[in-house]
């Protein structure tokens, strides 16, 4: 006897993870030199040389460095919102300043502080080569569903 025979709509759908967002880098970005380092839902880690990124008194820029924390912690953010269907959008971003750099390379990381299903928080810390605390910023972000 033969066993019946089954369809494929008679069989269980396979449970399949959303991939994660993988990073890309923008336009800014580029321009600023920021490199990838490490991308998870845990941290994601990035640098920007301070050469190019100086404002006029020879400084790394604070803008700058507002530009690379913010976009570390939202593709923190978007990396999050992938597990879940979702992207990721920022509603509020604030730094504070502790020291500036003239050279280097500056490390810029984002951990989580809240990873929901509405909204995430993450934690941005600037730090130079010799792990000096630059900047501070904390960014949260609203996760909506994908537009197609």
């Amino acid at each position: 006897m033969n066993a019946p025979s089954q369809n494929s709509s008679d069989l269980a759908p396979e449970l399949t993870e959303p991939a994660l967002w993988k990073i890309t880098l923008g336009e800014l970005d580029e321009k600023m030199g920021v490199k990838i380092v490490e991308e998870s839902v845990d941290r994601v880690v990035a640098t920007m040389p301070v050469e190019g990124n100086r404002q006029s008194f020879g400084l790394l820029h604070g803008g700058a460095s507002l530009a690379a924390g913010e976009a570390v912690g939202s593709w923190a953010a978007v990396i999050h919102a992938s597990t879940l269907g979702k992207t990721a959008v920022g509603v509020d971003v604030s730094a504070t300043h502790h020291r500036s750099a003239r050279e280097g390379l500056i490390t810029i990381t984002a951990t989580p502080i809240h990873l929901g299903g509405t909204l995430t928080t993450h934690e941005v810390l600037i730090t130079n080569d010799a792990g000096q605390r630059l900047c501070t910023l904390r960014i949260t972000n609203l996760l909506i569903r994908r537009k197609h």
